[in-house]
């Protein structure tokens, strides 16, 4: 469904991926992963049009949005949830919600909102409230609703678990597996690697703009390296 070839991107001068090619099967979920400034989150950036790809080509659905601006490429049913959830805090979750669904024309958001509310129901009994004054769980629920709002396709998550409590993160990443089974395809950065891999099909590790390792779910586990990175052993 999605394919980057040979994408070189960054900020100015500072080249943060160099040569860095990944797919998204439709229907999978696939994980990208790696420590701090390792380019995760510059990935999802330049899949969205946030960020220019200096060089390089991304495919979506055989088409290719690299030169597309975000506005477009949302339309074409790729949705973003940013790190650090970015909603809008002085808008109420009701407000959050319909800004996701700025875009569409159909007649079925309405019912779109009630299968947020269905999967969200906290966000039900809160949306005249500020999207500033949720928790950081709901928070994070309110703008994954909101990238649902668009209807994607294809659902980036960009660390969904940061700063959450346990019990909260076990609900995000069950909300996702959701997701995925009704059909929505799923890239995911992700810090929380034990999470991550427990619910990938196919995962990437980054490092310093680079992919350096890839393969399934299994394969990854069980690779010493992420073991000793990431898994239980010496931190990065």
């Amino acid at each position: 469904m999605l394919k980057l070839r040979n994408i070189v991107a960054g900020y100015g001068n500072i080249i943060a991926l160099k040569d860095i090619s990944l797919e998204v099967p439709a229907g999978k979920i696939v994980t990208l992963l790696g420590a701090n400034g390792a380019g995760k989150t510059t990935t999802m950036k330049t899949i969205m049009g946030l960020v220019k790809a200096k060089e390089g080509s991304i495919l979506f659905e055989d088409q290719p949005i690299t030169k597309l601006k975000t506005h477009k490429i949302v339309n074409g049913g790729i949705s973003l949830v940013p790190e650090g959830r970015r909603i809008l805090a002085k808008m109420t979750v009701m407000e959050n919600l319909e800004m996701g669904a700025f875009q569409r024309k159909d007649d079925e958001i309405e019912s779109d909102y009630q299968k947020v509310f269905a999967r969200f129901p906290i966000l039900l009994e809160r949306k005249a409230q500020l999207g500033g004054t949720l928790s950081g769980g709901q928070q994070q629920m309110l703008a994954i609703g909101r990238a649902l709002m668009a209807r994607p396709k294809m659902l980036l998550l960009d660390e969904p678990s940061m700063g959450l409590a346990p019990l909260v993160v076990a609900d995000i990443f069950r909300v996702i597996q959701e997701i995925n089974a009704q059909g929505t395809t799923v890239l995911l950065v992700e810090q929380n690697v034990k999470q991550a891999l427990k619910i990938a099909d196919y995962a990437y590790v980054m490092e310093t703009g680079k992919i350096t390792l890839q393969g399934t779910r299994e394969e990854l586990i069980t690779n010493p390296k992420v073991v000793e990175a990431y898994l239980g052993g010496r931190k990065e």
